[in-house]
């Protein structure tokens, strides 16, 4: 594992959650200490409730649990242009049994370190990888750590060290997009916002002026708070923002003339929109923004990082353990690059809407709709069989058809005498029915759990009523349905998990 963010610390602890013995390697001194990427869906602490630390996440969120105040504005108290998420929204609980977390990266990194060394992992940070070569057999990196180069052999190596990293072009894999849209001037600093802010909520303002245009977030941490102002390098550079004009610039963002902030960091980074061409050569596989780079404007960078290194995880784990055909790797790209498309996408479209309606015209994509796309996201690959023709992308989780390749709805039902949600039910191959003939199947790795339905809502809501069956995948997706009941249920279930297992 090359690199220890989001992406590469969630493939690390899902790899050796699973007995996987992994090395992880970062060059930088350690997790990020910055306070980015905020904010975890549904989705996202789904995952993270299967690696036990979904509870220490939303530890993060302490003091948002109103959510996100999300607005387009000249400042905080100026003229409003856009409101993306008023004060009086209200988040959708009906959908999972995990709550949307509000953590920002220097909460959950050090959450997932913790855990993944835990289960075992080894993540080793001022490592650097210098070299990495590919075989039929494996794969041979070569790394330095202070000061002295050794070898490392591995079956395989995931690339998460971000849109900067080495790994894509050690395997020349290029990349597609928009490209650079912006570069910023990140403040962090510390200031009593209480009383200008909507108290137990995220507060995320984009702002335009005429002394400039750029966002202000105001943390959860006691005090912290974070702005960003868009600069041009070509006439401006970091030294150009010192503390005095920062504290000028703040004050402009906030409308108070007289405020005083402690000024912690001043950094700058850029902002960019790619998407690599392929997430796959050979033995080595992108996640995180190694395999796609997205504006912050939505949010989804870091939720999609932490979904790659779950996908890509499981599938290696079952390889490794035999369980799987090689085969069954081929469908980490089919179903997490479309899916890093339409982030990048509607990122981006978010991004001329909140910063550069200058760019508006026919060649933005369209908005996405965050929940249709997090928790409605259909997969096609050859780890799901598909039997119909619907090409559309996404469907409202609100109304979910149960058709193979979305994720399996969240439903309570009655197991071993307490009711539970569904999605507890999953993290290996697990067939959902009603029907006693399938039910009484014996098939070796699949688990087939004795469930009563006291609403009905399984048997509607994954379209199996009474006689059918639901075939779900360790991630928690429908791979194989049928309405239907056979005389012979255990061999049927047994041919369809080696097809989709590419056995």
């Amino acid at each position: 594992m090359v690199g220890a963010g989001l992406g590469g610390l969630s493939a690390t602890l899902f790899l050796a959650q699973q007995g996987i013995e992994v090395l992880g390697i970062s060059k930088h001194r350690g997790t990020s200490p910055h306070p980015k990427a905020t904010g975890q869906t549904h989705r996202t602490m789904e995952l993270l409730r299967r690696a036990g630390v979904a509870d220490e996440v939303l530890a993060g969120s302490a003091g948002l649990d109103g959510g996100l105040v999300i607005k387009v504005a000249e400042s905080l108290r100026g003229r409003v242009f856009h409101t993306i998420m008023h004060e009086d929204d209200e988040w959708d609980t009906a959908l999972s049994p995990e709550r949307s977390g509000m953590a920002s990266q220097d909460h959950v990194e050090p959450v997932l370190l913790r855990r993944a060394r835990e289960l075992g992992a080894e993540v080793l940070f001022e490592t650097e990888l210098v070299a990495l070569a590919q075989d039929a057999d494996g794969v041979t990196a070569r790394v330095r750590s202070a000061g002295r180069e050794y070898t490392v052999r591995a079956d395989y190596v995931i690339g998460a060290d971000g849109h900067r990293g080495v790994v894509r072009e050690w395997v020349e894999i290029g990349r597609q997009g928009p490209g650079e849209l912006s570069h910023h001037i990140g403040v962090v600093f510390d200031a009593d916002m209480s009383s200008h802010i909507v108290p137990d909520k995220l507060t995320l303002y984009y702002l335009r002026n005429q002394a400039f245009t750029g966002t202000l977030v105001a943390t959860n941490t006691e005090r912290r708070n974070v702005l960003t102002v868009e600069y041009d390098p070509a006439r401006e550079s970091a030294a150009d923002y010192p503390p005095r004009r920062c504290v000028e610039l703040l004050r402009i963002a906030t409308d108070v003339p007289d405020l005083e902030p402690e000024i912690l960091e001043i950094t700058r980074w850029e902002m960019a929109a790619w998407l690599s061409d392929r997430f796959r050569a050979g033995r080595v596989f992108l996640v995180g923004d190694a395999a796609k780079v997205t504006p912050p404007t939505g949010g989804l960078g870091g939720n999609t990082a932490i979904g790659d290194g779950f996908d890509i995880a499981w599938k290696l784990a079952a390889v490794l353990k035999g369980e799987a055909g090689e085969g069954l790797l081929d469908s980490y790209e089919a179903e997490r690059r479309p899916y890093g498309k339409l982030v990048v996408d509607g990122s981006f479209a978010n991004y001329v809407q909140r910063f550069a309606p200058q760019l508006a015209g026919p060649d933005v994509p369209d908005e996405v709709d965050h929940l249709h796309l997090t928790l409605g996201y259909r997969c096609r690959s050859n780890a799901v069989l598909i039997d119909d023709a619907d090409p559309a992308p996404m469907e409202n989780p609100a109304d979910p058809s149960g058709r193979p390749g979305f994720r399996a709805p969240h439903v309570v039902v009655e197991h071993q005498g307490t009711s539970k949600s569904t999605l507890d039910l999953f993290g290996t191959w697990t067939l959902l029915t009603l029907n006693p003939v399938w039910a009484a199947a014996d098939v070796t790795s699949v688990e087939i759990p004795t469930l009563q339905d006291p609403t009905g809502d399984l048997a509607k809501r994954y379209g199996i009523g009474q006689q059918g069956a639901s075939l779900i995948r360790p991630d928690g997706v429908i791979a194989w349905r049928t309405t239907e009941t056979v005389s012979d249920p255990a061999n049927r279930i047994a041919d369809v998990v080696a097809t989709l297992l590419a056995h």
